[in-house]
């Protein structure tokens, strides 16, 4: 019997199939030290878990081009045979990574869909590959599809939502989602990260639409607060969302060594109540949260399991 909860936990078993490099951050272990922390927890009992679908070729063609899918099914073809094939000097597939992409793409669907469906009142997909990075036409930044703009596209062409906002509190800017979402007046996106830093965009992008605050190396949870109650807030009361899409990234914890921010546990709760009140005054208490960056793996855990118990709160 399920628990009585209204926050869904998605995930799937290929998505820890995928790795990139024996020694590569981006590995399954992060989503075993996510399970580990959520059942010490036990936050995981009282979730209602799902396995996650494989994203349709035609959901994954609203927002990437058809060369763009090509070229990963040539590349897991060419993994087939065992090893690694690089898509960029960051970015490789194994030849499981295929079949995790579009299970990853398939979560954050049907977290869509058993949100806007009334199942549950929010969802958080454990999944990998993560996805921000990868634009309209190319896989970058140990991304091939890019979830949550999929799971977007898929709110507003098939559910007919008028208005989405997406949150993204990765370290690194969601240059991917901007790329497809940036001329489309149905899509806000709100995201801090670390500038200068890696893919060294979101300045010249900014508008009333995609309002991008850039944190300089060093901030803490202060300043980061700051941003979004000075930048987000505001522009998302604005806009009105109909629902909130989380491209949640935890690689600006203090304790990543693979960037320069230093927020803390409590900086992703705070920044969940936040999105919570949103949501409860314009979306119908409607969110999806997606897994992102975040590599050092018991912040990872700890950031995760922050995040998920404000997002349980009634």
């Amino acid at each position: 019997m399920r628990p009585a909860s209204h926050t869904a936990f998605i995930s799937h078993p290929d998505c820890l199939l995928h790795e990139m490099d024996f020694y590569h951050p981006e590995s399954p272990a992060r989503l075993k030290a996510i399970e580990k922390e959520l059942s010490a927890s036990g936050l995981m009992d009282k979730l209602r878990r799902y396995q996650a679908p494989l994203a349709t070729i035609g959901q994954l063609e609203r927002v990437h081009t058809q060369e763009h899918i090509a070229r990963l099914q040539a590349a897991a073809s060419r993994a087939a045979s065992g090893g690694f094939v690089y898509l960029d000097p960051d970015t490789a597939m194994n030849r499981h990574s295929l079949g995790a992409a579009y299970r990853a793409a398939g979560a954050a669907v049907l977290a869509a869909d058993l949100v806007i469906g009334g199942t549950v009142e929010n969802a958080f997909c454990s999944i990998r590959p993560p996805g921000h990075h990868a634009e309209r036409g190319y896989p970058m930044g140990f991304c091939l599809f890019n979830n949550i703009a999929v799971a977007v596209a898929h709110a507003l062409e098939t559910h007919a939502l008028q208005r989405v906002a997406v949150v993204d509190f990765d370290v690194h800017h969601g240059n991917g989602t901007e790329d497809i979402f940036q001329h489309d007046p149905r899509v806000m996106m709100v995201s801090t990260f670390q500038h200068p830093f890696y893919p060294y965009s979101g300045i010249a992008g900014r508008s009333e639409r995609m309002v991008n605050i850039p944190l300089p190396a060093g901030s803490n949870g202060k300043v980061f607060r700051k941003a979004v109650d000075e930048f987000w807030l505001p522009a998302l009361e604005r806009f009105e969302p109909q629902m909130l899409f989380v491209s949640a990234g935890f690689d600006a914890h203090a304790d990543d060594e693979l960037a320069s921010l230093n927020l803390v546990e409590d900086d992703y709760a705070w920044v969940t109540e936040k999105i919570k009140e949103v949501a409860r005054a314009y979306a119908g208490k409607r969110i999806v949260s997606v897994l992102e960056g975040g590599y050092e793996l018991a912040a990872l855990g700890r950031s995760v399991a922050a995040h998920i118990k404000v997002l349980m709160k009634p």
